[in-house]
């Protein structure tokens, strides 16, 4: 423009830089006038893609696990064998849901033995008190029953799974049914599908299989081998709150076999010889104990049973009676009556009862009135073999915490893949712990899986 101008004469000169003067101060004027320095904006970085992991197994430690991850911006996919997710969950909702206990925290991590120190620390996260207001978060009330343990309103597992469910699945949580975990190869997860078998990429992998007990429901324990296989150390599988065998009379069996003892006691002796007793309720089976009494006191009745090849477990067949009280009854004159008649008017001891005396007594101790009275108060039980893990309502055993990276659930020889649930060595009673300690386990795994993800990434 200045060469044209500079070749005019000049009054047009004048004339057109006098218009270009106010052409000039109009734009500076106007809201035009950035546009003229306007720079190009800077690049940015795109949002990084969210981790993919696995998570192996869809019972309550899996799906807790996934709640977790999900909420951590993870992208999660849940792997199981069976055609639904939560089989074993739901059954054990059908005598009702017990999801967890009332009790005091230092007397609740108490029930979890020689491991309470490890599962404590799960439950720092995420306790009973947690548990509930959780499960009040999916729409669904509790109460705690006379006994301290907590249950749903409607004492039903299938409402709770079915909110759960779709609370997963609305936070992108993907599932794929009837697809097995096979173990690895170069690196990658194989996994056993209805099309065939695939090789599936993971950032992490989460396994939550289970343990070995109910087979037809998923848990069969078929992951050990693969672990072990790896280098990691697993303690042996065994059967937990699980029945006993006795190898009962014909005589006794036949009569009394699906009779309950629901007024009773029961214990075992510790090594300075001191009984600990706790009032129950359990079943004489054709062969041997059922029952949450026995089921309470399985882990060292087992242990006994491993190391000595055989175990007693004591009976106080009047827990409502002192003993002076029992020996007072029993050695009163009876006059003609038999002995049985006379237990049974003066102490109540009738059926199953008066039939455990004369099963598991000598003649000679049962003839003896202060010897059959010691035994009501302390009846010897000879008990010879648990019954098969597959069914027990749970299993001991699994991936010893050992194997684990410390304060962590990660595998040592195994980097990036994590283990929660009933996959981990240690046991609990009925009553709400182990669906607890399976909830808490899940979800400090997750949080695990998600420490370790970002640390890489880091």
């Amino acid at each position: 423009m200045l060469y044209i101008v500079g070749g005019l004469s000049g009054h047009v000169k004048q004339t057109l830089h006098g218009g270009l003067q106010v052409l000039f101060e109009a734009l500076k004027s106007t809201t035009m006038a950035p546009f003229a320095i306007r720079r190009p904006p800077a690049m940015t970085q795109p949002a990084p893609s969210p981790f993919r992991v696995a998570v192996i197994g869809g019972g309550p430690a899996g799906l807790m696990a996934a709640e977790v991850l999900a909420a951590g911006g993870a992208q999660v996919d849940v792997y199981d064998a069976m055609a639904s997710v939560g089989r074993k969950f739901l059954l054990a909702g059908r005598g009702g849901m017990n999801i967890t206990h009332s009790e005091p925290a230092a007397q609740f991590v108490r029930r979890y033995g020689a491991r309470q120190q490890q599962v404590a620390r799960w439950l720092g996260e995420f306790d009973a008190d947690a548990v509930r207001a959780w499960i009040h978060g999916l729409g669904i009330e509790t109460f705690v029953g006379s006994s301290g343990r907590v249950f749903p309103r409607d004492m039903k597992a299938a409402p709770l799974l079915r909110a759960w469910l779709q609370r997963l699945r609305e936070a992108g949580v993907r599932f794929h049914m009837r697809h097995r975990w096979l173990g690895w190869q170069d690196g990658r997860l194989r996994i056993a599908t209805p099309e065939g078998e695939r090789l599936v990429e993971a950032d992490a992998t989460l396994l939550a299989l289970g343990g070995a007990s109910w087979a037809r429901l998923g848990s069969d324990g078929a992951w050990a081998p693969l672990l072990a296989a790896r280098g990691v150390e697993v303690a042996p599988l065994a059967p937990a709150n699980c029945g006993f065998d006795t190898g009962w009379s014909e005589h006794f069996s036949s009569r009394h076999a699906g009779e309950p003892l629901l007024t009773v006691a029961a214990g075992v002796r510790d090594d300075d010889g001191a009984i600990a007793w706790r009032k129950g309720q359990f079943v004489v089976t054709q062969t041997g104990v059922e029952g949450s009494l026995v089921y309470a006191l399985s882990a060292p009745l087992r242990d006994a049973i491993a190391r000595d090849g055989s175990a007693t477990l004591w009976l106080d067949l009047a827990p409502d009676h002192a003993a002076e009280r029992v020996m007072d009854e029993v050695t009163r004159p009876r006059g003609a009556r038999s002995m049985s008649s006379h237990l049974q008017s003066r102490l109540g001891i009738k059926g199953v009862k008066a039939g455990l005396l004369r099963e598991c007594l000598a003649r000679d101790a049962y003839a003896d009135p202060a010897l059959l009275a010691q035994a009501i108060k302390a009846l010897p039980v000879t008990l010879l073999r648990p019954r098969p893990i597959d069914e027990a309502i749970s299993s001991a055993g699994g991936v010893r915490f050992e194997a684990l990276a410390p304060c962590s659930a990660m595998l040592k020889d195994v980097p990036g893949v994590f283990v929660a649930g009933e996959m981990v060595d240690w046991e609990a009673p009925t009553g709400g712990y182990l669906l607890t300690a399976c909830f808490a386990s899940g979800r400090a795994a997750a949080h695990g899986v998600l420490a370790w993800l970002a640390a890489r990434r880091g």
